[in-house]
């Protein structure tokens, strides 16, 4: 007695400890009627996220004949799958404790496409388990580790059933109950992933990157650290894109892409600019770069330029003056806070800019003159007020 008070003691602090457990509401539990040589196939209900093993009985029935217990049942006393799986505690055979005197032969498919030869031939070679010799029970265990007919985006299992009877129908029951791996339930299979990056590739910041996979990638992993890949998968489209947005900015920090985004973007914004599109062009840089994380003194400066370019002085005086706390020593914001002190009619604020700095070059190739004469000219076309382009253009000559 006191040998199997400790044995039951130790069978239950290993079940307690197991980081999984039988899933009991999500078992197949099937009664099939075969016509004399008749072949079926039978699919299996959907397995749970997460399963990495799974234990199937098959019984066959005499009429008369009723189940002692049902498989979901026997397995409450059983610790974890890699217990039945080295036949700890006699499982196996718990499991196939009744049968009746009919037999039939099966065979394991682990899809639709694998199993349809079975039903019109009786071929099994795309099989991944095959019994071959007729049996009135039969109860295994399938694990991931040891077998094909189990992967890690399983969803379901097909058993294909012939009957060896000659003459007479049989009754088979096949049970099939999951094992859930806590932990393997919130890690994202390959195909998972796979399809997971070919969403996230398709978003606005993943579809301006070249070869955004390390990206897409990080992504991923932020989104399997936080959620299961079923709960990402029953997200409508604008929720997904909603999820994957928190992610964003950290990724192109950590994969070092954060600088190649911000270049395609200003250049997309000159681009809108150079259409006549200024107000696309402010939103874009506005909602890329300046409302995300640290956007440098030349992004401020390509923004004030819009605003002036929009007529929107005081904004881009504000812009402008963030741009040179940044980094005052950067002559093309300068240049544009002279061009916004010029267009606010602030002539004395104005020259003193031009006065300090239109000996020296705004870039390695162009003067502080040629650039000033370039924008005033630009100015000229985008009919902004010219009042005041004489007395800067006399300023710099």
């Amino acid at each position: 007695m006191k040998i199997i008070k400790i044995a039951f003691l130790f069978l239950t602090s290993i079940s307690f400890a197991q980081d999984g457990y039988w899933d009991n509401q999500r078992i197949t539990n099937k009664e099939i009627k075969l016509s004399a040589g008749e072949r079926i196939l039978i699919k299996s209900e959907d397995f749970p996220d997460g399963t990495t093993e799974f234990v199937y009985r098959i019984t066959l029935l005499d009429e008369n004949q009723k189940m002692v217990s049902d498989l979901s049942s026997v397995l409450k006393a059983i610790p974890d799958p890699y217990f039945i799986g080295k036949g700890t505690g006699g499982a196996i055979d718990l499991a196939s404790a009744i049968s009746g005197t009919d037999k039939c032969t099966y065979a394991i498919f682990s899809d639709n496409n694998k199993a349809t030869d079975f039903i019109k031939l009786g071929d099994t070679k795309k099989s991944c388990l095959y019994q071959n010799n007729p049996i009135s029970k039969e109860a295994k265990v399938i694990s991931i580790e040891k077998s094909t007919c189990l992967l890690d985006d399983s969803k379901t299992i097909l058993f294909g059933f012939e009957s060896k009877n000659w003459i007479l129908g049989q009754k088979i029951i096949l049970e099939i109950v999951p094992w859930v791996d806590i932990k393997a339930s919130k890690i994202w299979s390959q195909t998972n992933k796979k399809t997971a990056l070919n969403f996230i590739k398709t978003t606005q910041i993943a579809s301006r990157l070249p070869n955004s996979d390390t990206f897409c990638f990080n992504i991923i992993e932020k989104l399997q650290n936080e959620y299961k890949f079923s709960v990402f998968q029953k997200l409508s489209n604008t929720e997904r894109l909603s999820l994957i947005n928190k992610f964003e900015d950290r990724a192109l920090i950590e994969t070092n892409t954060i600088e190649v985004y911000n270049k395609i973007i200003r250049q997309e914004s000159k681009t809108l600019a150079k259409q006549g599109k200024y107000d696309d062009a402010i939103i874009l840089m506005n909602d890329k770069i300046i409302s995300k994380s640290k956007p440098s003194v030349l992004d401020y400066n390509t923004l004030g330029e819009l605003y002036i370019y929009t007529k929107q002085l005081e904004k881009a005086l504000k812009t402008l003056k963030i741009a040179e706390n940044l980094d005052s020593s950067e002559l093309l914001v300068q240049l544009n806070l002279a061009h916004t002190y010029m267009f606010l009619d602030k002539m004395s604020e104005s020259r003193e800019i031009h006065n300090k700095y239109k000996e020296q070059n705004v870039s390695i190739n162009q003067t502080w003159k040629n650039k000033t004469i370039n924008d005033l000219d630009k100015f000229q076309k985008a009919i902004l007020p010219n009042d005041n382009f004489k007395k800067i253009l006399r300023l710099v000559d």
